[in-house]
């Protein structure tokens, strides 16, 4: 089954949620309208649909192998990257400056969700290099960025996060990486790496690591981390390469999903030091490191959407060519395709459902990113700087969760065939595991959304969300159809549900600590599942103005008709974990007292 790019989907995302054309209107972003999306998307479609999706089933079956210290990536990798860095993709969202397009996130992002879903393994490379980028524009030196950015955009060198280690996991507090201070300002760096996507490979001809690590007299925990350039090969005053750097991969892990990509052990200084470059200042690196770890947080939930998208229509194809069984209504006197049974239909539509929510809130999510850094009025970026770091968790945590639902289901729909190799349905479900874990468990985002999100302000940005659903709410109400009353209903028992959590949340964060951060999952998943049904439901309201103006109607009918099994079936969830976090705290208490 041939992957086809969501277009159309994306741009109405774009169009009536996101409102592109107030984006566009953002200093810098003038020629970033409606227009330029739909031709940028419609390029992008071509690439990853005719060069890089074919390869997705070919790297989970011939993945990258390591040998000698060398990795070598699945054939057609190179080609494909190549494609990839001279279309200028890997520039689209950076700064003119340094050779890139200067596009918003909101079209970016779309982008990204294209690439992924042609190929999850393949899309990782770049991913890394955007935020190896985003981190060196925060807190780079002039000089920095002159040197490693433009070659980095232009696909000659990529970018890595090397954060942590065989005995630190999450809690970065434990790096022990060390930097020794060098007379001429450089730093040799001692220490492993782990997990370190795209740490080697044969794509670009180098690579350019983030390293975290500890300078001698260092305070102890996370305020003791710096954050270093460590290229694979050092870099002449002239721009050419050097000598090797004593940085070198002595190991690649054998996974579950995502096999093309390959997940290095790195050694730095085995051989005297290896060279590095200090960051910004000595003892921030964890700060700086943010900024690359939020960037990449949003691309993993862009990237559950991404393979949702992918096992939906693999999906919806099986089931339209499968024959079997009599339908129960006895439409046809024979058997007649499995997409005619209501169970496969209620499958097909919860993955539909649940895809598109999310694209919808990760669209609206990055219109208030572009905002909040190109806005020419302070209140209005820091509003919208708000609204997006309380968005980042429940993208990320809810779009990733979701994706294991749906391509779960994608196998169920596909039967005992999806169980075997061969269809690659289950090719799906496995490179999804692994979004829920990196660059931050659903766990940590739920305890950011707890800490950072909800306890900082006392609440006051999740109640703001909430007051603009109960808008939307109204809205729906006046428009008296059947399906935006069911919505209406919905979404109003979701928002007091979640209403009810925040002051859960708010008023135990003390006295019962334990009891908040048990629920904090389910707040998570309520959060996520209430603001792309808010979405969902503003999605309902366009498709009925477009289809009174007469206006696309398939696709308004069938996105009324998928906002409403949203609102009927997923919304429905949110009052039970609701209860399962405010009325289950007792027993939430007994739980943890049995370990």
């Amino acid at each position: 089954m041939t992957y086809r790019a969501p277009v159309k989907d994306m741009l109405f995302c774009m169009r009536d949620l996101a409102d592109i054309d107030a984006v566009a209107q953002l200093p810098g972003f003038e020629e970033a309208g409606f227009d330029t999306a739909q031709a940028v998307l419609e390029e992008c479609a071509r690439l990853n649909e005719g060069v890089i999706a074919p390869l997705n089933w070919e790297g989970d079956r011939n993945p990258s192998s390591f040998r000698d210290g060398a990795v070598t990536m699945t054939p057609g990798f190179g080609e494909a990257f190549r494609q990839y860095a001279e279309g200028g993709w890997q520039g689209l969202q950076h700064p003119l400056d340094f050779g890139g397009q200067g596009l918003p996130k909101l079209i970016g992002s779309a982008c990204i969700e294209i690439n992924n879903s042609a190929n999850l393994s393949f899309a990782l490379c770049p991913l890394l290099t955007d935020g190896a980028i985003e981190a060196l524009l925060t807190a780079g030196s002039a000089e920095q960025q002159q040197a490693w950015i433009p070659k980095m955009i232009s696909g000659e060198w990529t970018g890595t996060m090397n954060l942590t280690e065989p005995q630190a996991g999450s809690d970065l507090a434990l790096v022990r990486t060390r930097a020794d201070r060098q007379g001429d300002g450089s730093y040799k760096l001692f220490g492993t790496k782990i997990f370190i996507t795209y740490g080697e490979h044969d794509l670009a001809e180098n690579i350019v690591h983030l390293v975290l690590g500890r300078v001698a007299g260092a305070p102890e925990g996370i305020k003791g981390i710096s954050l270093f350039i460590v290229p694979k090969f050092l870099v002449n005053k002239d721009g050419s390469l050097g000598a090797r750097n004593d940085v070198h991969c002595v190991s690649i892990e054998h996974k579950l999903g995502i096999k093309a990509s390959p997940t290095a052990v790195l050694q730095f200084g085995d051989h005297g030091g290896a060279v590095g470059y200090l960051v910004g200042e000595e003892n921030r690196g964890l700060e700086y490191m943010f900024v690359m770890m939020n960037a990449a947080r949003y691309a993993v939930g862009v990237q559950g959407i991404a393979v949702a998208e992918r096992a939906y229509q693999k999906a919806a194809a099986y089931a339209r060519d499968r024959v079997q069984s009599r339908p129960v209504d006895g439409s046809t006197p024979g058997a007649a395709p499995i997409i005619r049974h209501p169970d496969v239909q209620r499958m097909l539509m919860t993955m539909r459902a649940l895809t598109e929510g999310c694209r919808a809130m990760a669209a609206v999510a990055a219109a208030a990113y572009d905002a909040a850094h190109a806005h020419p009025d302070e209140a209005t970026r820091k509003q919208n700087q708000a609204v997006y770091e309380f968005l980042v968790p429940l993208h990320k945590g809810y779009a990733t969760e979701m994706s294991l639902e749906a391509t779960s289901l994608g196998i169920q729909v596909h039967g005992g065939m999806g169980y075997i190799e061969e269809t690659g349905a289950a090719q799906y479900l496995r490179d999804a595991r692994i979004l829920t874990i990196y660059e931050g468990t659903t766990a940590i985002q739920a305890n950011d959304l707890v800490g950072r999100k909800t306890l900082r302000d006392g609440g006051r940005t999740a109640r703001a969300i909430a007051a603009q659903i109960e808008a939307t709410e109204a809205a729906l109400n006046d428009s008296g159809s059947a399906a935006a009353t069911a919505m209406a209903r919905r979404l109003q028992a979701a928002r007091q549900a979640f209403l009810d959590v925040v002051a859960f949340v708010l008023a135990n964060s003390k006295s019962n600590v334990n009891a908040v951060f048990a629920g904090s999952v389910p707040y998570l998943m309520l959060g996520g599942s209430l603001v792309a049904g808010w979405q969902m439901g503003r999605a309902l309201l366009a498709a009925e103005r477009h289809l009174a103006e007469g206006t696309d109607v398939e696709f308004m009918t069938a996105k009324v008709v998928t906002a409403r099994f949203y609102a009927e079936h997923i919304l429905s969830r949110a009052p039970g974990l609701r209860d399962a976090i405010v009325d289950g705290a007792d027993a939430t208490a007994l739980a943890l007292d049995a370990y």
